[in-house]
């Protein structure tokens, strides 16, 4: 059985998208998963999915079975099809097992530069960039944020706040050319330790 994390792009967002938790957990359970839990309205869904749920890991004979792979293929839009036609909301999901939040943690740079987690966030990639696209991904001028590029993910530190940063995530999707979602600090933990368990 492998714990996923499911990412809602834009839900609940000004008044836009709008899906009630309960909702959102009971589509899930509905969908064969197990354990199913959210945090915040912003939509993060911590599940389980037993072997034969529809996007369950692969056999062990399958090199995308190994620990910390990449959720199988399919997966994501699976989701986002179910909650278009159960929800009527139409969003884009990224999907990130337990073992890669895990690597998610360890990877950040700035932790030691942050007195103040709100300083920090992820936003989280539907895939890993070409080296092309990670190319057009510069700082805009004037602006006292950093990032560092690591896989399919972008650490940020906002000294200033991510409210008033202009490498936001509109900004990292229209550089890259591809659908992101982030989310701070706080909430990337929070779905560590909801996924491993806590």
């Amino acid at each position: 059985m492998t714990t996923y994390i499911a990412l809602l792009r834009g839900v609940n967002v000004g008044g836009s998208a709008r899906i009630a938790m309960q909702d959102l957990r009971a589509l899930f359970t509905d969908m064969g998963y197990d354990d199913v839990r959210t945090y915040l309205q912003s939509g993060n869904v911590v599940f389980r999915a037993p072997a034969g749920a529809p996007g369950a890991r692969p056999s062990a004979t399958d090199p995308a079975a190994a620990p910390g792979a990449r959720p199988p293929a399919g997966l994501a839009a699976g989701i986002e099809e179910r909650i278009a036609d159960g929800l009527g909301v139409s969003c884009t999901v990224l999907l990130r097992t337990a073992e890669s939040l895990t690597r998610t943690l360890a990877a950040n740079p700035y932790l030691h530069r942050a007195d103040d987690p709100a300083k920090l966030h992820v936003t989280f990639l539907a895939r890993e960039p070409a080296a092309e696209q990670a190319a057009r991904l510069e700082v805009p001028a004037g602006e006292t944020a950093v990032f560092t590029l690591v896989g399919d993910e972008v650490h940020l530190h906002v000294p200033d706040g991510y409210g008033r940063t202009k490498l936001n995530n509109a900004f990292i999707e229209r550089r890259l050319g591809m659908r992101a979602t982030t989310r701070n600090w706080k909430t990337v933990t929070a779905l560590h330790r909801l996924a491993a368990g806590g």
